[in-house]
């Protein structure tokens, strides 16, 4: 009996560290599930900063972009502002003053030489060509052109002559509203529109130094009409045919039309009428119209004679390739005067071949040949003396020209071209027309 406490008191103790135990045990396992939980709390919260981090970042990306954005929207309000309030007034389409005025020149140095019988005998040094052109627009569609003749070969003095000198209203059938093919209106001084051969007679674009013999080209007042449709060119003008710029002296005016075809990208073709009108011997004393390196004038004397014309019909054709061309062209001119004392009536006939070919970089070959014939005689000049040709002869019936020569491009604005031309011709009288041969070398600038 007396063990029974020692018993209990051994049964209590065991119980009780058995239940520290447990106590222990639960504390390690409550502990460790805790940490657990913290740990994953911890990587969610690492997780969702990581993700609010991006976020911020792809916040703060689109405001610099937006920032951005609107700092260049209010650059360009801010352009277009200035820009506003500098422009002029409204108007059709105002041009930039930069823009406006575009000027321009050609010049030629020669070196002439002909035989006894011809125009430069003396084998002379000479500005045969110098010229200033100014381009200016003035509104939509209407633009000024001029031109500075200082120096040209077929004036006599050397002084300062107005070549071509018009205003150009370009599409003006959009003026009324209408759909038409193009149209230009064209007033004031400008080429004589007959051939072609005047469009290519500047020193930088004749390949020769010489032209041909019929050489139809000159300046007249007067209005043009002129555009193309498709394949087709055309060009009509009403001028006043008299070599006076100051004043007609004759009511009938001088009309002139031109029509283009150019069936391929290498080859043109064309047709044109002139008549001179009915000029005054008194007055107009010479057409405009430039031919035979003289002017169409009347035959019979001042004192029978007073008024005196011209009709011309001349086609036209061009062939090009790549480095070379051919032109051609053949006409006819009608003329007669009004001398009460004789019949002056000529039918007068011409032509021109010519060919261009490259020969090599930068240098080319090109030859031309011209004839005119005129039956009972009329005063063709070519390379001989003008006074004598022109006003003291008993007139040429047959004059023809071969020119041959090269160029050398030394660059885009500079051309060097040599030619030999062989001249001879044939009076009414029977007298042959010699030693008028033409030597010559020329320096062409442009700019």
């Amino acid at each position: 009996m007396a063990l029974r406490p020692i018993r209990l008191f051994a049964i209590v103790a065991l119980l009780i560290s058995t239940l520290r135990g447990m106590a222990a045990t639960d504390d390690a396992s409550s502990l460790q599930t805790q940490l657990q939980v913290l740990i994953a709390q911890n990587e969610r919260l690492e997780k969702a900063v990581h993700e609010q981090q991006k976020l911020i970042a792809e916040l703060s990306a689109r405001l610099n972009a937006l920032q951005t954005s609107e700092v260049r929207h209010d650059q360009a309000i801010e352009n277009l502002q200035v820009q506003t309030n500098e422009a002029p007034a409204p108007a059709d389409k105002q041009f930039e003053s930069e823009s406006k005025i575009h000027l321009s020149g050609e010049v030629g140095l020669a070196f002439f030489q002909t035989g006894a019988g011809g125009a430069f005998p003396n084998a002379e040094f000479r500005v045969d060509e110098a010229k200033i052109f100014l381009e200016a627009a003035l509104a939509k569609d209407t633009y000024l052109f001029t031109g500075l003749d200082m120096v040209t070969r077929e004036t006599n003095d050397e002084y300062f002559h107005v070549g071509e000198l018009y205003v150009d209203f370009e599409n003006v059938a959009s003026w009324l509203g209408a759909s038409a093919p193009a149209l230009t209106l064209r007033a004031g001084r400008f080429n004589i529109p007959f051939g072609e051969e005047y469009q290519v007679r500047g020193v930088m674009d004749n390949p020769l130094i010489s032209h041909s013999l019929s050489d139809l080209w000159g300046f007249d007042e007067g209005i043009e009409v002129y555009g193309g449709a498709g394949k087709w060119t055309y060009v009509f003008a009403v001028q006043n045919g008299g070599h006076k710029s100051l004043h007609d002296y004759d009511s009938d005016k001088a009309l002139v039309g031109r029509i283009g075809y150019r069936p391929a990208e290498w080859l043109s073709v064309s047709a044109s009428a002139m008549r001179t009108g009915d000029l005054s011997v008194a007055g107009d004393a010479t057409s405009e119209l430039w031919f035979g390196n003289g002017f169409f004038r009347a035959l019979g004397p001042p004192a029978t004679t007073t008024t005196f014309s011209a009709e011309l019909f001349e086609g036209d054709a061009a062939a090009t390739w790549r480095g070379g061309h051919f032109r051609a062209a053949v006409g006819r001119a009608h003329f007669d005067d009004n001398d009460g004392a004789a019949d002056n009536a000529r039918r007068i006939s011409y032509y021109y071949i010519e060919g261009l070919q490259n020969l090599a970089d930068r240098v080319y070959g090109a030859v031309r040949w011209s004839e005119i014939r005129a039956p009972g005689g009329y005063p063709l000049v070519g390379w001989g003396d003008f006074g004598n040709y022109f006003y003291r002869s008993a007139g040429t019936d047959r004059l023809w020209r071969a020119s041959a020569g090269f160029g050398y491009r030394l660059a885009s604005p500079v051309l060097l071209k040599f030619e030999y031309t062989i001249e001879r011709g044939r009076m009414i009288n029977g007298v042959k027309r010699e030693h008028e041969d033409f030597l010559s070398t020329e320096l062409g600038l442009k700019f």
